[in-house]
Order: structure tokens, then sequence, then C-alpha cells
């Protein structure tokens, strides 16, 4: 691997879907690696069997996969790595950088209880640490870290600055556990220095840990990634995000309608900025990105930004992958696959609704008259604007455009044309004209259903409203 290459990582727990927070690690990691022609590495960090599951696994990959985050190599599972991190663990007890400790969870507990009741600190301080090993008792044991009890460790943070944490505040953390197992704070360590990691993005939740796990690092003598500890995502009411702001995994908001550009987008805003950029492409992102536009402060979720965001990209995005994010969209929600005919139709008419729709729920609102089959069902606003006088028109309007030229000029005329005989302008006529074409009262204009559908269709829907 070159020495110069940037490499990072996503190291998500398979504990659940892969929530907003997570998502946006994933995608921060995703763009300043591949900003810099450096390797994006995925670890799912799978210790804690009880939670772990298979199917909370595929749910991140799913969710990484819709967000475009691909990554390099094979996914790395850190249960896999436990007799690495045990060979760790027993070189730092062979270098004088940990001891065994037999100390029991009762004996721990009981100088927990002593310490409060004096008013000193409860940090566990093990009476094994520099005990000789002709005492050591042929009992289970765990292996700690010899922490320094003096001074201070200073972490050097490219979003938070440097952060001082006073040495007789960290405890000789445990490594191994009494069964021979590793603990999370020495395993990720080991994977990230073996993987090669040499920026830890993560969420600042994280940064105590570094503290702890950079002694690990100075024990086996490895180079110290640079860390980038960011900030939360809280809700709009400033409080840490969770279900009662609304949706939390990412696969909720490819089935609310959002298409992956602009989640992309949005996330790469929530505490990073480019100036006053807002809306960006992924190639201006790759550019843009980097590790001084983190802001220290906790970002905030906003619907009405992202459903902006939205509109915006569906807006700038090719037809055809409008087209294929829809159809994506219709599949993770259950609908049915769209005929090849409705597929084209929806092709002809996406310059209109992509410039008039959100999220591709709205997408589908203006889009229902090309989705809905005839006889076509009426909501009540529609079925209000067809009233007696209205029906008549529309059955004198069809005779009319039998053998017009269908192009927005002619109906344009003949329209006009038609409301003038009657002593009205064309607005009169819009509303019975959008119930008969598409059964609802809002819809895209009336002369681009009538040049999307074409004159069969429209002919046969303006009768059907008649009768």
């Amino acid at each position: 691997m070159n020495s110069d290459q940037v490499v990072t990582r996503f190291a998500p727990s398979p504990t659940g879907y892969l929530h907003i927070g997570g998502a946006r690690t994933a995608l921060f990691n995703w763009l300043f690696a591949r900003g810099r022609g450096g390797k994006f590495l995925l670890r799912i960090e799978d210790t804690d069997r009880a939670r772990s599951t298979p199917e909370a696994t595929a749910a991140i990959l799913k969710g990484m996969d819709w967000l475009g985050l691909d990554h390099d190599g094979e996914v790395i599972s850190q249960f896999d790595r436990a007799d690495r991190h045990a060979e760790v663990a027993h070189e730092m007890l062979a270098s004088g950088h940990a001891y065994k400790c037999f100390a029991t969870q009762d004996e721990i507990q009981a100088f927990r209880d002593a310490a409060k009741a004096e008013g000193k600190s409860t940090l566990y301080r093990s009476p094994w640490r520099d005990a000789a090993a002709d005492t050591h008792p042929d009992a289970p044991y765990v292996v700690r870290l010899k922490a320094p009890r003096e001074g201070a460790t200073v972490i050097k943070d490219a979003v938070q600055g440097d952060v001082t944490i006073r040495n007789d505040q960290l405890d000789d953390m445990i490594c191994l556990r009494s069964d021979g197992t590793p603990t999370y704070m020495l395993a990720v360590v080991v994977d990230d220095h073996d993987m090669g990691v040499t920026h830890a993005i993560r969420g600042d939740d994280h940064l105590n840990n570094a503290a702890r796990q950079m002694l690990v690092y100075q024990a086996m003598g490895w180079d110290i990634p640079v860390w980038a500890h960011i900030p939360l995502i809280h809700g709009a009411d400033g409080k840490k995000l969770s279900k009662r702001h609304g949706a939390l995994g990412v696969e909720e908001y490819q089935a609310l309608g959002y298409p992956a550009q602009a989640m992309r987008n949005y996330l790469a805003r929530l505490g990073w900025s480019h100036g006053d950029d807002e809306f960006f492409s992924d190639a201006q992102a790759l550019e843009w990105f980097d590790l001084k536009g983190i802001g220290k402060s906790p970002a905030r979720f906003d619907f009405k930004k992202l459903d902006n965001l939205s509109g915006q990209h569906l807006s700038a995005m090719e037809d055809e992958a409008v087209l294929a994010a829809y159809e994506a969209f219709r599949s993770v929600t259950g609908e049915d696959m769209l005929h090849p005919q409705k597929r084209d139709l929806l092709l002809k008419a996406m310059p209109v609704l992509k410039t008039s729709a959100k999220t591709f729920p709205q997408l589908t609102e203006k889009a229902r008259f090309i989705l809905a089959d005839r006889p076509l069902e009426r909501d009540e606003k529609a079925q209000g604007a067809l009233d007696e006088v209205s029906r008549s028109i529309l059955k004198e309007l069809t005779p009319q455009l039998q053998n017009v030229s269908w192009d927005r000029n002619t109906l344009e005329t003949v329209l006009n044309d038609l409301a003038e005989a009657h002593g009205t302008k064309f607005g009169k006529l819009a509303a019975p004209l959008r119930a008969a074409l598409a059964g609802r009262a809002a819809t895209p204009s009336v002369f681009d259903m009538m040049l999307v559908l074409g004159p069969d269709e429209t002919i046969a829907r303006l009768k059907d409203a008649a009768t």
C-alpha cells in the first residue's frame, strides 16, 4: 500500500438499520477517501454476538448501496479477527505495557464503594498492576493496559482541535476479558492499524475513547491515525436525533421518495460546509470536501431543507435517471412494475414532471394522468368541476380535436377559440379539462397532458367525462 495513500473506514455495529448519523459518517469517509484517490473500507463491528444479526448487516449494506457509497475490498468482520486482537494483547503483556489483573467483580465493587464513601475518584486502581509474576494465583484474569498516572494525553483532532485529557482520568482499560475474548476498545485499534487506516473520521461520542485507544498505538509503536471527531446530528428542536423526529433509517428515506443524489447532498451539508453552497453535485462534493469544513456544533436535521434540495436534484437529473430512481422507489414501496407503455409515457412527460415535484410521491401525484387507467376515478374536487355546462362544452370539443395537428399551438388555438365562443376565457375550461384528463384538480398543464397522452387517449377521456 502506498504510504501516502489516504485510507478511511466506516465501522458500523450490525444491531439495526443504517441510521442517518451512520450514513453521514460513511459519506464523510467516502468523500474524503474518494476525493483523494484513496481507499474507503468497510468493517462490521460484530463482536456483540447477542445483538449482532445478519439481517442488520444486510440492511447496512443495502443502505450504503442505495446511497452509492461503494467500498474497496471485502467487508471485514471484527469478530473473525478475535485471535489477532488477543495476539496483540499478549504482545503488550510481554513488553510490560499491559498486566494480568486477578481482581474479582466483588473486589472492584468494594474498591469503588470505599472510594465513594471517602469522596475519592471511583476510577479502579488494580493492586495487580505492578505485582510480580510469582505472586499471581492460578485463577481467571483480565489483561489491562497500563495507563499513565501523571501528566496529560493530547488528542490532536482535525475537527475539534487539540483536546487535552488528564491522565489521572484514565483507567487501566481491559483489553482481554477473563474468557480470553478481546474488548471493543482493543479490537478497534488493532483493526484500524492492520487495515492501514490513516484517518479515523467518526462521531464525537468516540472522542473520549481516542485518549485510551492512543495508548494501544503507543504501546505497540504504531502510527496514530489523524483523528476527526464529527458532531452528532440533532433534530430541529436541538435534541439528539431519535424516533420522535421522524425517519431514522436510510431505507426509510428511499421509501419516502428522496433520490439518493439529494440525500448525499443533504447529508454532506449536515455539519460540513463549502462557503454558502447548498446545492451541489457529487463531483463538486468530491472536489470540495475536506476536514476543515466540518463544524464543531451539532447539525440540525431539517426536512424542509431536504425537500428543497430533493426538488433541485430531481430537476437537474437526466430524465432516464429520474425514471430509474422512480422505478426503484415503486419497488421498495410495494408498487407494481410499470407497464412498458406507461414507462414510455412517463419518460415523455419527465421534463414536465421532474420540475414540479420535490419527492417521488409528489411525482406520482403529478403523473396520475399517466398512471391511471380508464375509466378514471375522480377526486371530489375534480368531480365537482364536471357540472352540466362543463360536460356539454367537452362534448362540443371532442369532434373539434378529431382531425387537428397534435401540437401545442394548434391545441391552444382550438381551446381558446372554444372558450371565446362561450364568452369566457380558457382558464374557466381548465378545471373540467383537468378533471377529464387526470381525475384530479391539481395536475400539470392541460396542454402538457394532451401532448403526452396523444389524440386517441385524450379524446377517449373527454368522451368519458362528457357522458
